[in-house]
């Protein structure tokens, strides 16, 4: 049976949850439309600092970059002492390379110096006066604000809850949830680190890693406000997020069954490794259940000092682990884009497509559908000047569904445990355009 617990073990599970649940997932109405709480701050505090926010993120990259060399100089002993900051900065060298080549781009983008190629208002200026403002409000208050969602139960609710849900549908086992959970929440590097970890961990078997790594660890609610704001189209949150969950489904339905993923073995990373019961314990049912192992992991939660302490490193670890690859790959992709015909290329074959489709600027939307391979803000970034607001939300759509970007998650897939290559993630990355295009166009056309 059921544990008795005092009524302040209740509220410390209750009221942190649903206080964060309130700032991210709670729709406001405004003027032109809805958004979230935490998008209200950040418009806030992008309106407060609008003159200092270029040089903030500028300040920023540059010292990123500074203390990465810094601590590859001093060896990675050093840096053990403080596990966070050697997480943060003692990175691979390919790594220390972006981070370096980003805080040139955004010292040149700042000054305006060297070629306009750089520097200019499609370029440069687009990410660094744009796109990095986004970036630094909506990380500050998401980062902050986090923990209340990690840490009081919630995941531990919900994850018990999905148990019977995930086996059936996405052949994965019912904990997994969590790691989408923690994704979906606060940022899908998160889930791609959760499920390596079990996986070394003799928890998943290498197909439910590799399921859960490249379909599951989806953009979190934080980016996907940031990609619709870029595309001008903040007033539309609700109806883009709910498309985004809805074709993000069909993928989640669809991907684990076919190949590449469906052809990892079903075998964890030693012969020893077993499965985990999932079952209920008698006397419990999922409810009961998972309130008990919510109330138990928020009984954890008892200093404010942490509490705080992990809410700072979580926008330093936004602010300075995703900022310089944003600026290194985002400031190359709008320079091909720009100034090449490398993406008009790639994108040709998808022009009769979208327009078969009646997608409005066809041509102008098909350089943006391989781009975010590179990177999930560059189809918004490129995107944004499309003048049909349908194309502009498919665009922001299908970024986010695509999943697969080498700027973060890829990166970080490659980096972990979880046995996926390169090549499994270029296919999973087509795959999950061609499966999601069809469904976020047909919502389209119903929204529009």
């Amino acid at each position: 049976m059921g544990k008795k617990y005092k009524i302040t073990d209740h509220l410390r599970f209750i009221i942190p949850s649903l206080i964060g649940i309130f700032f991210f997932m709670v729709p406001i109405k405004m003027e032109n439309g809805y958004t979230i709480p935490i998008g209200l701050l950040a418009d806030w505090i992008q309106g407060e600092l609008a003159d200092q926010l270029s040089a903030i993120m500028m300040i920023i990259i540059v010292l990123t970059a500074t203390i990465t060399i810094i601590a590859k100089i001093i060896g990675e002993e050093t840096m053990m002492k403080t596990p966070f900051f050697h997480q943060l900065f003692y990175v691979s060298p390919f790594w220390v390379i972006t981070r370096v080549i980003a805080a040139i781009f955004a010292i040149m983008a700042f000054f305006q110096l060297g070629p306009e190629a750089i520097h200019g208002e499609a370029t440069g200026q687009e990410l660094l006066d744009g796109l990095l403002h986004v970036l630094f409000a909506v990380f500050l208050f998401a980062g902050l604000i986090l923990p209340l969602l990690m840490n009081f139960g919630l995941l531990d609710f919900f994850g018990t809850l999905m148990t019977k849900v995930m086996r059936p549908l996405f052949k994965l086992p019912g904990r997994s949830s969590i790691d989408t959970l923690a994704s979906w929440i606060g940022d899908g590097t998160i889930g791609v680190l959760l499920t390596s970890r079990q996986y070394e961990d003799g928890l998943y078997t290498k197909r439910e890693a590799a399921i859960i790594g490249t379909t599951f660890s989806v953009v979190s609610i934080t980016f996907t406000l940031a990609v619709i704001g870029e595309v001008g189209l903040e007033h539309m949150f609700v109806p883009f997020y709910l498309t985004v969950l809805i074709a993000g489904f069909v993928a989640a339905l669809i991907m684990p069954r076919i190949p590449p993923l469906s052809r990892k073995p079903n075998t964890y990373i030693d012969d020893k490794s077993t499965a985990v019961s999932e079952e209920i314990p008698e006397g419990y049912n999922a409810l009961s259940y998972g309130y008990e192992k919510a109330i138990e992991r928020s009984k954890r939660e008892t200093s404010v000092y942490k509490f705080f302490k992990e809410g700072g490193q979580n926008v330093l670890d936004m602010w300075m682990g995703v900022a310089p690859i944003v600026m290194a790959f985002g400031l190359i992709a709008l320079m091909i884009a720009e100034y090449t015909p490398f993406f008009q290329w790639l994108g040709i074959p998808f022009v009769p497509l979208l327009e078969w489709m009646q997608i409005p600027n066809a041509q102008e939307a098909s350089e943006t559908i391989l781009i975010g391979f590179a990177d999930m803000f560059l189809p918004a970034v490129i995107g944004s000047s499309i003048e049909a607001e349908i194309t502009r939300f498919v665009v922001a759509a299908l970024s986010v569904t695509q999943l697969i970007y080498m700027s973060e998650v890829g990166g970080v897939v490659l980096g972990s445990k979880v046995p996926v290559s390169f090549k499994d993630l270029f296919i999973i990355f087509i795959l999950r355009t061609i499966i999601t295009l069809p469904v976020i166009v047909i919502i389209a056309h119903i929204i529009f």
